[in-house]
């Protein structure tokens, strides 16, 4: 009791200091939540320092008050209250006897997307985020990553990628489309040119380019086909997986039995699909794999995890939202069977009746990887050339709060215990 009376009043003397803070809510009273994540980027490059209030309405900012914040708030339409020293103690004083933490954001990532020249915004919900919530980004492709540009950056972002090299398995259907057929080409072009003989070994060398930058401290957030895609390229390193369609060879002999699922960074014991025709990787994939139905889009919903904010601030963190349950969406890879992911990863979200895994975050080397299942969250069910979402329409989105937790989370500068 002694100690918390003594830290109470460190506390009041440090507010008394320190005047008037401003305070954005980021429960159900904000007006827009995915701005609210833009305007404290737009702090942190400014040199404020930020307080990120977890679970203390759903995630709140704090920082010091000034005309030029409260202007800016003002501006991109963000909610924000001004506090008074006493109300500054009072919510400091909720925060130490609940579940909840004081995480201090320090400096703005640098942000790289990874995606090739000719993509469109709308295939991608994170440069949607990005765009809406006015975080600047750099894109980056095959030949950047090579030659060694990931060192940049501080955050990464894939989304709906193919790491093995079989053009998302949109053969079946698009192979004579005029897009697939640029696609392919523009993919072959590349890869000849950095001295590859196929786009399934350049892509390989790509994700273990990828793993070298999560090892030396990054931060990798992916989406959809990235998510799976992605390990598969690592596990089958020296083994060809890809038939004739794509790169003129079959696949190697009992190849499922060569796969190496130590190199992985999520995924074991899965088993590759390599039909062309069957749009599908793996099994890892919980919903269309095995031929399985959607889900009825009024009952397709994940719940986050709640965590211990004060023992687990980084899956905190990076679960923060104005609510617990979430509608699902879809994507070519939507959600994770369970059983096949390692022990080590955090479960941060799932369907728990179907044992499915929707969002999940783990450690490796010095840097983290975060993977969310499905394309766009307020896309239920987005296909090939559907429209680019307008998030104008959805500014309180929660699906889209889980991508911008990640932007924000490496400005925390936490490190994370090796594996």
């Amino acid at each position: 009791m002694k100690q918390l009376l003594t830290l109470l009043f460190f506390l009041f003397q440090l507010t008394t200091l320190l005047g008037q803070k401003l305070l954005i809510p980021m429960d159900i009273t904000q007006e827009n939540h995915l701005k609210a994540y833009g305007l404290t980027f737009w702090a942190l490059e400014a040199d404020i320092e930020i307080e990120w209030l977890l679970n203390y309405q759903g995630g709140s900012f704090l920082m010091d008050y000034s005309d030029k914040i409260a202007r800016e708030c003002r501006i991109r339409g963000v909610n924000y209250l001004t506090l008074d020293a006493g109300s500054i103690l009072n919510i400091y004083t909720e925060i130490e006897a609940n579940n909840m933490e004081v995480i201090l954001l320090e400096k703005a990532p640098k942000i790289a997307v990874y995606t090739p020249p000719n993509k469109q915004p709308w295939d991608d919900a994170v440069t949607l985020a990005l765009e809406y919530a006015e975080i600047p980004y750099d894109k980056l492709w095959d030949l950047e990553v090579l030659k060694g540009d990931l060192s940049k950056y501080d955050w990464l972002h894939l989304h709906h990628e193919d790491f093995t090299g079989q053009y998302g398995k949109f053969y079946a259907s698009y192979h004579s489309a005029s897009w697939y057929i640029r696609q392919q080409l523009q993919y072959e072009e590349m890869a000849a040119d950095l001295g590859y003989l196929s786009v399934s070994e350049e892509k390989k060398s790509v994700a273990r380019t990828i793993k070298d930058y999560i090892r030396n401290g990054g931060f990798l957030f992916a989406m959809c086909s990235a998510t799976d895609s992605y390990d598969i390229a690592l596990a089958a390193e020296g083994v060809d997986i890809v038939d004739v369609p794509f790169d003129m060879t079959p696949v190697s002999p009992n190849f499922n039995a060569k796969l190496d699922y130590s190199k992985t960074l999520v995924f074991k014991d899965f088993t590759l699909v390599t039909n062309p025709s069957v749009y599908e990787f793996s099994d890892i994939d919980a919903v269309p794999g095995s031929g399985a139905a959607p889900r009825p889009i009024e009952t397709d919903y994940f719940s986050l995890f709640e965590f211990s904010a004060k023992h687990d601030p980084v899956p905190t963190m990076l679960t923060q939202n104005h609510v617990s349950v979430i509608k699902g969406f879809m994507g070519q890879t939507t959600s994770f069977r369970k059983h096949l992911i390692k022990d080590h990863i955090v479960i941060m979200g799932e369907i728990e009746s179907a044992n499915e895994v929707k969002y999940l975050h783990g450690n490796f080397g010095r840097g983290t990887f975060t993977f969310l299942g499905g394309h766009d969250p307020e896309d239920s069910r987005h296909h090939v050339n559907d429209p680019p979402t307008n998030l104008e329409l959805h500014p309180n989105s929660p699906g889209y709060r889980l991508i911008l937790n990640n932007i924000l989370f490496p400005a925390a500068r936490k490190k994370p215990q090796k594996t």
